[in-house]
């Protein structure tokens, strides 16, 4: 993917915060995006500079079946399609499988010859870095897996880990 696109470790982040989102503890997918469709601008302000909207659930036909992409982005400076595929939950391997699927749609029957190939970013509640890497080392997909956060830490805990950071103490458990 660095070799397709090398300016990407300068675009996408690792996590994001959607704290504007105020969800409930328990949400849906659904819920996710209509709250981020919601608050377009502090999506698109989170995601960083250069995207811009294309569609929701944006369909893609293969074959004789029609499939939905969450949120399709164009990004500028990339000059490429990005393909949001939204998880209430945690990172699973098989994600991998259906981001893949999408890019290969965009990129063949959507991305225009002048356009680079697509980019996919998994959205995950939360992942494990280890089963992230695994996953993620055999595929020469251009796709990143990021987390999200719909609340910051609390101030508190916060605190303490800056001052454990900065004064060497033992980290919290």
């Amino acid at each position: 993917m660095r070799e397709l696109h090398p300016a990407i470790n300068n675009t996408f982040k690792d996590s994001y915060i959607f704290d504007f989102l105020n969800l409930p503890d328990s949400y849906t997918e659904k819920d996710l995006q209509k709250g981020l469709l919601s608050q377009m601008k502090d999506f698109v302000l989170e995601l960083g500079k250069d995207f811009l909207f294309v569609g929701q659930e944006y369909k893609v036909q293969v074959g004789k079946s029609d499939f939905y992409i969450d949120l399709l982005f164009y990004h500028r400076g990339l000059q490429c399609l990005v393909a949001f595929e939204l998880k209430a939950d945690h990172f699973r391997p098989e994600h991998l499988g259906q981001i893949n699927f999408y890019l290969e749609a965009l990129d063949r029957d959507v991305k225009r010859d002048n356009e680079n190939h697509s980019i996919g970013i998994l959205l995950c509640r939360d992942n494990d870095r280890e089963v992230v890497e695994y996953a993620l080392s055999r595929t020469l997909s251009p796709t990143m897996v990021a987390e999200y956060k719909t609340r910051l830490p609390d101030k508190k805990v916060l605190q303490q880990k800056l001052h454990q950071l900065f004064n060497g103490t033992p980290k919290m458990e």
